[in-house]
Formats: C-alpha cells, sequence, structure tokens
C-alpha cells in the first residue's frame, strides 16, 4: 500500500526534473555567420535578447569590430545604424545601432542584428558588444571565456574561423556555414522543441501516478 505514494512521489520528482530540464540556458548576445573562412566576407548575425529586470526596452547596440577595411549594415525597420570609420588607417572600428522613438527590444523578444566585413585572418575573432536600455541600464558583453572554464556572466560575442580562400568576388569558395558561438545550452527554435517533449513526457508520468492512485483507493474499497 505504501508503493503507490512512492510511485506517486517518485513521478512527481522525474516530471518536475524534465522541467528543470527542459528551461534554456540564460540568453546572451551571440554571433553567427554564413561564413568563417578567414579573411573571407561574412555576413554577420548578433542575436541580441532582452534581460531587462525593469521590463525596460532595449534602445541601443554597439558592436566593436576588429578594424576591418568595410562595413555594411542590413536594413532594419524600427531602428537607425551608424558606422564609426578610422579615416587615417581606412578601416571601421564599430557598428551601432539605435531604435527610433517608440521602439526597441521589448521583454522576453530578442532582435537580430546584421552586418557584412571581411573578416581577419585569424584563429577566432571577437567582437565586443554594449547593450543600453530605455531605463539607462548599460551592459557590456566583452568578457573573455577560459579554457576548460565556465562561461562568464557577459562573454564577448566570438567566432572560430577556419581555414579557406576567397574566390574573386570576395567570398568564400567554401559552402556557407554557422559558426558555433561559445555558449553554453542550445539556441533558436530547438529549446522550444525540447520543452514541448519535456513538458509532455512530464505529464505522461503524472497520469499514470494519478490512475494507479485511483486503482489502489478502489481496492482498498
Amino acid at each position: 500500500m505504501r508503493a503507490f505514494p512512492r510511485v506517486i512521489a517518485a513521478s512527481a520528482a522525474a516530471a518536475t526534473a524534465l522541467v528543470a530540464l527542459a528551461i534554456p540556458a540564460s540568453a546572451h548576445v551571440r554571433v553567427t555567420t554564413d561564413n568563417t573562412a578567414r579573411g573571407g566576407y561574412a555576413t554577420l548575425e548578433f542575436s541580441v535578447p532582452n534581460e531587462s529586470q525593469t521590463k525596460a526596452l532595449t534602445t541601443e547596440l554597439t558592436v566593436r569590430l576588429p578594424d576591418v577595411g568595410s562595413a555594411s549594415t542590413e536594413l532594419l525597420p524600427g531602428w537607425t545604424s551608424a558606422v564609426d570609420r578610422d579615416t587615417a588607417k581606412g578601416t571601421v572600428r564599430s557598428v551601432t545601432w539605435k531604435a527610433v522613438a517608440g521602439n526597441g527590444i521589448g521583454p522576453d523578444q530578442f532582435a537580430l542584428f546584421r552586418v557584412r566585413v571581411k573578416l581577419p585572418d585569424t584563429d577566432s575573432v571577437t567582437f565586443p558588444a554594449t547593450q543600453t536600455y530605455a531605463d539607462g541600464q548599460v551592459v557590456t558583453w566583452n568578457q573573455q571565456s577560459q579554457p576548460g572554464g565556465a562561461e562568464p556572466e557577459h562573454p564577448a560575442p566570438t567566432l572560430d574561423l577556419t581555414e579557406g580562400k576567397a574566390d574573386h568576388d570576395g567570398h568564400s569558395a567554401h559552402s556557407p556555414q554557422v559558426s558555433a558561438t561559445h555558449e553554453s545550452g542550445a539556441s533558436g527554435a530547438h529549446p522550444d522543441k525540447t520543452a514541448r517533449w519535456f513538458g509532455g513526457i512530464g505529464l505522461i508520468l503524472g497520469a499514470v501516478a494519478l490512475v494507479l492512485a485511483v486503482t489502489n483507493r478502489r481496492k482498498q474499497q
């Protein structure tokens, strides 16, 4: 008779654990690209979530570039963009996006910011970013991950680059690919699908526990 309460408790614990596993890792500013070849032209895509505790809008994003030779931003409705150039060196130091009045990234939302650049000829490249909220809060994403260590609280968006040659059009001769950024947990649509699977399993376990409890009660009666 005592076995049934134990079954119910175990089922509840299992369901709780599954739900906990379904919760995605903390969101950060991330970068992906369609080309990771060193020295090649690439479209960088920065994913910027709203993590404000006061539910304030994200209204500005600045990304520092490694003194690239050129940079062009994608038209983004509701936002303006400005490129900071070093005229003496002929390079681009950063790009800044600002939300027009009444716009911004709201709570539980994220936005994608794209810029096309020529990648440096290095093993990896970081893009320190500064995120500004409407209430004045400023979050700087510039911390470096240590080998074998845990991810820092505000990691800098980072890309690992690969060997490759650019063709005469300035595009990589390799097939486009998405770089794996330094992050823990999944991103995009995968967390949502995983959460649904775990949630469904939790419901099934709960239903089984309920049926066992009802069956046991009827036998006792």
